[in-house]
């Protein structure tokens, strides 16, 4: 069901037809990741603030709720919205440490 009143022209059964076996794949990636994550020999991570938005958006992906795109979209995102008074990486996270902090879940940097 669409939630902004725009639905697909598509059926369900024909985005399953078409776009399983590429999704099947990236979720396959997906447990890869984690099961490496679990064999780690030093479990550094748990906390790391790139570790908990993941797990965060795998919460939201289960979720029966539509729109979860937007809602893994803002957990990923920095909300910040004053400029830093200089740059602190020259490569992105992909995930906020301002964000995280804010929450209350400080972690590895």
């Amino acid at each position: 069901m669409a939630t902004n009143g725009i639905s697909s022209p598509l059926t369900q059964q024909q985005l399953i037809d078409e776009y399983f076996m590429e999704h099947r794949t990236k979720v396959l990636d997906i447990a890869a990741f984690m099961d490496r994550l679990d064999r780690a020999g030093i479990r550094d991570g748990e906390d790391d603030f790139r570790y908990v938005a993941f797990r965060e958006t795998l919460r939201e992906l289960s979720s029966p709720e539509p729109g979860r795109v937007e809602r893994v979209q803002m957990i990923l995102s920095d909300k910040t919205t004053e400029p830093l008074a200089e740059l602190d990486r020259k490569a992105a996270y992909g995930a906020s440490i301002r964000t995280a902090n804010e929450n209350g879940k400080e972690g590895a940097q």
